[in-house]
């Protein structure tokens, strides 16, 4: 069940079920605020990294289409019953809170002093040759800020990523200097330039997973059947291979089979002597998979996408953190929410409405099975998600959660009558307004009049 996952997961000393009787219920919220102050106090947080926060997939093979075999048990598929995640996973994403106005930049971006939590890293950057040598710009801010990264360029590929604050460079402190004297620091510098930078984990953008969708061809080793049979994969933002017969089962059916790809070995293969085959080798190594695409540049859309899910990079998002820690309270106990009160959700397989005690706060709705309940059973990360009254069988007024892309899922729910929907539908746009697409914060924050240097 959930609580048992987040034990697992979470770093944190897990804190004991305060369980408060009517008569005390003011207490116990007392308790778990303060408890929750002495969390944040602690900045102590660990992240999951998955899709669902409430993910039981087993790693590896779970039951093999060739050796015919079928073990329902071993494979749950039902991501509602954790956290929904896979739209925040699948771009970067920062928090600008109630800076709502189109003249105020994000706070991840904000120039005004503010405390921040930093993480150091070093990075050396090869000078390349042309105009700017190490493909990134910076600009005039205090601390110095890295506004862009050159696709392709020696500072992406060495690490360095938008929105990374600049604490030395080539050994000197640039924390206080201006943005020129930091340029002219580099460039008189040696051929490998070397900078000690920070990131903000309070507002750092997340870093977005691979996702590939496609028809290949998959060699079959079975002793009965051998040859290549079509199928439809999915490659999700939690590296997970799966694969369906067809693709209309996809979301309807569970899958053949599904292979954890962290760690596994993958690349071209010529052993089989036939065009567009590459290999995949889970780390367990317990069987060789053959794929074959339809063309070359299918082939390396492929391994591009598998190879990033090979080597993931494990960037905790503090957003996480803190939505998994609400998880563990009341939900009363969860400060200053934006909404809440009884919601029905759509169960679209059973077609039947199951009701929760929700609260919305900064774009996570969590459910509750009652207003006394702990912990939470799940929810939905509602980055990029569009919000509208919708008319669904019986009921004429549904409010439909409708995702970014077509590769997520919808969600209907329902309140008690048509001004609570209009009570729910404001807030939701409102909490939803609160992220923005990196790019577009990162565009937003370019179109203001700044002073830059470009590297």
């Amino acid at each position: 069940d959930l609580k048992s996952e987040m034990n697992k997961t979470r770093k944190l000393p897990l804190m004991k079920d305060t369980r408060a009787s009517d008569s005390s219920q003011e207490e116990a919220i007392d308790q778990w605020a303060r408890r929750r102050k002495q969390f944040k106090d602690s900045k102590k947080c660990s992240s999951t990294g998955g899709s669902s926060i409430n993910s039981t997939i087993t790693e590896g093979s779970i039951n093999s289409e060739d050796a015919r075999s079928v073990d329902l048990g071993l494979h749950s598929e039902n991501e509602d019953r954790g956290f929904y995640t896979e739209n925040f996973h699948s771009a970067s994403w920062v928090f600008r809170g109630d800076d709502v106005s189109p003249d105020n930049s994000p706070r991840c971006l904000s120039k005004r002093p503010r405390p921040v939590a930093i993480r150091e890293r070093t990075v050396k950057i090869a000078k390349g040759t042309g105009n700017y040598p190490w493909g990134f710009r910076i600009q005039f801010s205090k601390p110095i800020l890295v506004t862009e990264v050159d696709t392709n360029s020696a500072a992406e590929e060495a690490g360095l990523q938008v929105g990374d604050i600049l604490i030395a460079v080539n050994g000197t402190d640039v924390t206080s200097m201006p943005h020129s004297e930091a340029a002219n620091l580099a460039r008189k510098g040696p051929d490998i330039l070397t900078m000690v930078v920070g990131s903000d984990i309070s507002r750092y953008p997340n870093t977005p997973r691979p996702t590939c969708r496609g028809y290949l061809h998959k060699r079959t080793q079975s002793a009965i059947l051998k040859g290549w049979r079509k199928r439809w994969f999915v490659l999700k933002h939690n590296g997970y291979l799966h694969y369906y017969k067809h693709k209309k089962d996809e979301g309807k059916c569970r899958p053949l089979e599904v292979t954890k790809l962290e760690g596994a070995e993958i690349g071209v293969d010529t052993s089989l002597g036939k065009p567009f085959v590459f290999k995949c080798i889970p780390q367990n190594g317990n069987r060789i998979f053959y794929f074959c695409a339809t063309s070359n540049q299918e082939m390396k859309r492929w391994l591009e996408a598998m190879d990033k899910a090979v080597h993931p990079v494990h960037q905790n998002h503090v957003w996480v953190d803190v939505t998994l820690h609400n998880t563990a309270l009341p939900p009363l106990a969860i400060k200053n929410p934006e909404c809440l009160g009884l919601l029905h959700q759509l169960d679209r397989n059973k077609d039947v409405w199951i009701q929760h005690y929700c609260i919305l706060k900064d774009g996570c709705l969590y459910f509750y099975a009652t207003l006394r309940s702990t912990p939470a059973q799940g929810g939905l990360y509602l980055q990029g998600y569009i919000v509208s009254e919708q008319s669904l069988g019986s009921k004429r007024s549904v409010i439909e959660l409708k995702p970014p892309s077509e590769e997520f899922k919808t969600f209907y729910l329902c309140a008690e009558n048509v001004n609570e929907n209009k009570r729910w539908i404001t807030a939701l746009k409102a909490s939803i307004n609160k992220w923005l697409p990196l790019h577009q914060a990162i565009q937003d924050f370019m179109n203001r009049p700044l002073e830059e240097t470009r590297m």
